[in-house]
């Protein structure tokens, strides 16, 4: 993190990302080469990347404009409606189909990777190069998007373990009830509870001059940490939760207030988003990847270009900030897998037992990082000059 801090700014104008480069370094410390770090995804990954989330969708809500989700509600319905279903199945039916798994285990995968990742979007989306680039309604468009899709991947993420490791009748009922309706329903309410409440106690304080500027600053990390920690204590999908509760603060309190805490907010983000990365790579199952042989490759490659682009490409006219063909190949093409299909992975290897779902997530999670965080750059460069600079 001390040599990334120093050089940010020199690595953003190359082909390489930090998330990337975190990543290589984990594999440095790996078993597989100098055996500093030992993977053992199983007990560190799940929790260590629900962190990493929270405390990156805080981020993500602080950076939107004001009332933008209410704004921009049915372009945001379109790719979280359509969009992202279309993703899940299209992932699925590619691992269905090329590796030849059962239908409901390649389901499953198919839905750990439908999520586009804050994380890796934000660091795509964010910085000198993004912004000189970028038009500012792509860049709120994806991060809004990545933002809300983490949490809404839950249903389609449980469908399938929920198939595969019950056998009574009422799997639908169950799954509609428990995980649609309240893990997923009950999850907004509650983190737009939290957030209006913070926001609001915030602003009283601050006119009470009884906050001090330091407390302030790491407000919006305790409410990421707060938010997380008590919708998962009533069984509500934390991830969600938390999304909901930056949304909701973000409408709540003042445009200073806003950005003297997403400020803060970013600087911390680099001590949870960079080591996750840097674990990922101490952990990554090469010897499993070998045996795919060739299956691998096709896998990976059919992935990154059908799993998100074509489904953008055809819904361009319901989605307004998107305005022409060059605008929906870039958002097509950036729809990174990351921190967030980490998470699910993890999660469903210990509620299934299914060690392929690792294996296989963590193959296309590994191609995602570096096919996106090296043509990042380039990309935004290449997108400005086709567009005319504009």
């Amino acid at each position: 993190m001390l040599v990334l801090g120093l050089f940010s700014d020199l690595i953003k104008r190359t082909i390489l990302s930090e998330p990337l480069l975190s990543m290589i370094y984990g594999i440095l410390l790996s078993p597989l080469l100098l055996g500093f770090l030992r993977g053992n995804e199983e007990a560190v990954f799940e929790q260590a990347s629900a962190l990493t989330l929270a405390v990156g969708l805080i981020d993500v809500a602080l950076r939107l404009p004001k009332f933008y989700i209410v704004h921009q509600a049915r372009p945001l319905i379109v790719l979280l409606g359509l969009v992202m279903p279309l993703m899940w199945l299209v992932s699925g039916l590619l691992i269905f189909f090329i590796l030849g798994l059962p239908f409901w285990m390649a389901l499953l995968i198919g839905a750990i990777i439908s999520p586009t990742d804050p994380i890796l979007a934000s660091s795509i989306l964010t910085g000198k190069i993004a912004t000189d680039n970028i038009p500012s309604r792509i860049r709120y468009l994806l991060s809004a998007e990545s933002g809300a899709n983490d949490g809404l991947a839950y249903p389609f993420v449980f469908l399938p373990i929920l198939v595969l490791t019950l056998s009574r009748p009422e799997i639908l009922r169950d799954w509609l009830v428990s995980i649609v309706l309240w893990q997923v329903g009950g999850a907004i309410i509650a983190g737009a509870l939290v957030g209006y409440v913070s926001g609001r106690l915030l602003s009283w304080v601050r006119a009470m001059k009884a906050i001090g500027i330091p407390s302030f600053l790491g407000y919006a990390l305790t409410l990421s940490l707060v938010a997380l920690g008590s919708t998962e204590l009533i069984g509500t999908d934390g991830i969600l939760a938390v999304f909901a509760t930056g949304v909701v603060f973000n409408m709540t309190i003042t445009e200073r207030e806003r950005t003297q805490a997403g400020n803060f907010q970013r600087a911390i983000n680099r001590f949870f988003i960079l080591p996750i990365f840097a674990l990922f790579g101490s952990a990554l199952p090469w010897s499993e990847w070998l045996k795919l042989g060739w299956k691998a490759v096709a896998l990976v490659v059919a992935v990154l270009l059908l799993r998100r682009l074509p489904a953008v490409l055809v819904l361009k006219p319901l989605i307004k900030p998107i305005n022409d063909f060059k605008d929906a190949a870039f958002a097509g093409w950036f729809g990174p897998m990351g921190v967030s299909a980490l998470y699910y992975a993890n999660l469903s290897l210990r509620l299934t037992g299914i060690h392929e779902v690792w294996v296989i997530a963590s193959l296309i999670i590994f191609a995602s990082i570096i096919a996106h965080g090296t043509t990042a750059t380039p990309l935004a460069r290449l997108y400005a000059r086709v567009r005319g600079g504009g």
